[in-house]
């Protein structure tokens, strides 16, 4: 049977696998970014208009890009509804951009650790990704700039705010910075901002995107951290010249984003009712992330090395002493905790052991102090066992 050459590059991933192997109760898992079932929103169905359930036009429902719209010139974006493209969740910005951009071999910048997601997705199209390393305000910026003078890349993926896996925040400063060099160097920028409303310190800072005057760029947000995963609702903007070929290649891909889910969407953003929901969203996640911290600091003082994050769903471990933590999957599992290694955030996994993702939002607070002893015992003994070999 004859496969495109493309599918030789392709690769399942690990953390749907996690998942689906964390499907049993008993397991504790901090694995994905789920978010807390207590905390997704009643919806309500009455009054949606019969003719949601007919095929809708590919941009998006008007007034739904009208809001995000809006929703992104409060927050710098010099934008128009015109230059919204509504989809089926954010993950699909990252498959637009890879094939309008993407050959075998095109070379693309992004952190290290990234999105594990958006690396399969371009390593699938054949990029060559240059990493740069994630600083506690953003990325190295001499590295940045090394990378932009040496390869002319095709695009830099960034997520500056609360950055998965590392939950980093870019400072103002680097912001301003990482802008200033995508605009003298002409690199287009895609700015993933899943996690921009789960925000627990009061902090919040203007995305890169309404920074820039001359680079090409690509913003992208989603429903799913803050309303519901399953509406599969998110959303990118568009500098002008770029809009309407991912205009094209959205409607060879599906047509038109699932308009029942972009209705219920249009029922809160902009609303008083969201804006409520989001404050309470920020207490609950803002008590889970402390519960965390506390357990974490009991359990793996001595293990590894860590900061709280200001906002998103997960803890980004260093440990002490480096270890391959995908070996551990196994022996964590058999102890019924699920967890994320940290290998496969980067785009050379061998070179990059002993880091760990731990998610926050899922684990109910009672049962933390057993799920991470759990946890850290299990690396304990793999470290003895790594030293007496």
């Amino acid at each position: 049977m004859a496969f495109s050459e493309r599918v030789t590059r392709l690769k399942s991933s690990l953390i749907r696998e996690i998942l689906a192997a964390a499907q049993r109760p008993e397991v504790m898992s901090f694995a994905g970014g789920l978010p807390a079932e207590a905390m997704l929103p009643a919806i309500e169905w009455a009054g949606m208009p019969a003719c949601m359930g007919q095929y809708g036009p590919s941009e998006g429902e008007p007034a739904l890009r009208e809001l995000l719209a809006a929703e992104a010139r409060a927050q710098g974006i010099a934008c128009q509804a015109s230059q919204v493209l509504v989809l089926s969740g954010s993950q699909q910005a990252l498959d637009l951009a890879a094939k309008l951009y993407i050959d075998t071999g095109t070379e693309v910048v992004l952190e290290g650790p990234t999105y594990l997601a958006a690396l399969q997705t371009f390593q699938l199209f054949g990029a060559q990704c240059l990493s740069v390393p994630v600083t506690r305000d953003g990325p190295d910026l001499a590295a940045l700039r090394r990378q932009f003078e040496q390869h002319a890349p095709a695009f830099a993926y960034l997520i500056p705010t609360f950055q998965n896996p590392s939950g980093v925040r870019y400072s103002e400063a680097v912001r301003g910075q990482v802008a200033a060099l995508l605009d003298e160097f002409g690199v287009t920028l895609i700015e993933d901002e899943p996690y921009r409303e789960l925000t627990y310190d009061g902090v919040m800072a203007a995305p890169i995107a309404g920074r820039l005057r001359q680079a090409s760029w690509i913003y992208t947000g989603t429903v799913s951290k803050t309303l519901l995963p399953g509406l599969r609702v998110g959303y990118l903007i568009a500098s002008p010249d770029l809009f309407p070929h991912l205009l094209r290649l959205k409607q060879a891909a599906d047509l038109h984003t699932n308009r029942l889910g972009q209705w219920q969407a249009m029922q809160w953003l902009g609303t008083q009712q969201y804006r409520e929901h989001l404050a309470r969203l920020r207490d609950f996640y803002r008590e889970r992330r402390d519960a965390m911290q506390q357990a974490l600091l009991q359990h793996f003082t001595d293990l590894a090395d860590w900061h709280v994050p200001q906002g998103g769903l997960f803890f980004w471990l260093t440990l002490k002493q480096p270890i391959d933590t995908r070996t551990l999957l196994a022996a964590a599992m058999a102890q019924d905790v699920a967890f994320m290694p940290g290998e496969p955030f980067f785009a050379d996994p061998a070179a990059n052991p002993g880091c760990l993702r731990l998610n926050f939002s899922h684990v109910a607070p009672h049962r933390l102090h057993e799920g991470l002893s759990r946890l850290a015992q299990v690396i304990r003994q793999a470290q003895a066992a790594q030293a007496a070999a």
